[in-house]
């Protein structure tokens, strides 16, 4: 009984290291840079700042790089946000 509790417990170890690596991997091309946020909090307009307290921050950063790009996005017109 010893002996497979020796070798499970490093295996499961092991199985649950590599499985924490790809969701590490996968939040780090999801989460939001530090830099965004920063420029974001000096230079928000009230629609955005509503769309970050009702919707989060991807919805009020998106809201933030189209009007940077100076609406030249169609694909991603800014919707209403109720408020």
């Amino acid at each position: 009984m010893t002996v497979w509790f020796v070798i499970a417990v490093p295996l499961v170890v092991m199985l649950f290291a590599l499985f924490m690596e790809r969701v590490e991997n996968r939040l780090k091309h999801v989460a939001v840079r530090g830099e965004e946020v920063e420029e974001f909090l000096e230079q928000a307009q009230p629609n955005e700042v509503r769309a970050l307290y009702g919707h989060g921050i991807g919805r009020a950063l998106e809201l933030f790089r189209i009007r940077r790009l100076g609406g030249r996005a169609t694909k991603l017109r800014p919707r209403r946000v109720r408020g």
